[in-house]
């Protein structure tokens, strides 16, 4: 358990500095681990609610976050990240999804779009972010993770606004996501998975620690490119050996 708290501590730091919140790879984490799949999700969703909970606060709290843009992408990804949490599908499955959704995620933070230029005008879809958002947002229920990974490549190909403003609206769109995926997940009722949660309490504070210093390297400590190579080369391994477990 010790060394499963510090590899959390360890993703937390880097995601928050990276402005995410982890969810994928705590989740591939767990179940290399050989956590029972069924609890997996809300342990992963539960961390992701702790690490992105201050860095969505912060950022509306400065005044990055447009909710009258922000909208249209969490109107169709909250209920279908319920959606997904309500899903029962097995073990296998579950992991095929999770590999595959970390491979993607790794090759999308490698190829990270520029940032407009600051007078660039702004750009976006009316039909894009609301499909986007649904399922990016069923994704998020279904494995336990918050999508921000997979929404940020997105909104900087869009042109959708300034980096923090993508920055801010990845936050939330992670926090409402991972909340309403925990909702699904709940909604199952906890069962046997009860008692694995009961036995993983230590990695609540250990995110919570990785957290708060990685917030505090992420501002202005460390370059943020190497923070997004550094996390992108994480994933890209934990993808490969989730995908091989599923080799004959």
């Amino acid at each position: 358990m010790a060394i499963l708290a510090a590899l959390f501590c360890a993703t937390a730091l880097l995601y928050s500095a990276a402005g995410f919140g982890g969810g994928s790879t705590y989740t591939a984490l767990l179940v290399l681990a050989a956590v029972d799949y069924r609890a997996v999700p809300i342990l992963s969703l539960l961390c992701n609610i702790i690490v992105v909970s201050v860095g969505a606060w912060r950022f509306a709290r400065d005044g990055h976050l447009d909710w009258r843009r922000a909208w249209p992408l969490f109107v169709t990804s909250i209920p279908a990240a319920w959606l997904g949490g309500r899903l029962l599908i097995g073990e296998m499955l579950f992991v095929a999804l999770l590999g595959t959704s970390l491979l993607l995620a790794g090759l999308l933070m490698l190829w990270q779009p520029a940032p407009p230029p600051a007078a660039a005008p702004v750009g976006g879809s009316r039909w894009v972010e609301p499909l986007a958002g649904a399922g990016l947002g069923f994704a998020a229920g279904v494995v336990g993770i918050g999508g921000g990974i997979f929404l940020a490549p997105l909104l900087y190909l869009l042109r959708w606004g300034p980096p923090k403003r993508i920055a801010a609206t990845c936050a939330a769109f992670i926090l409402v996501n991972s909340i309403a995926g925990l909702a699904g997940q709940a909604s199952k009722g906890l069962g046997a998975a009860g008692a694995v949660i009961g036995e993983h309490l230590l990695l609540f504070p250990a995110v919570a620690v990785g957290a708060m210093i990685g917030a505090w390297l992420g501002s202005d400590r460390l370059d943020a490119k190497w923070v997004r190579l550094l996390t992108a080369v994480l994933i890209l391994i934990v993808a490969v050996r989730l995908l091989l477990r599923l080799a004959p």
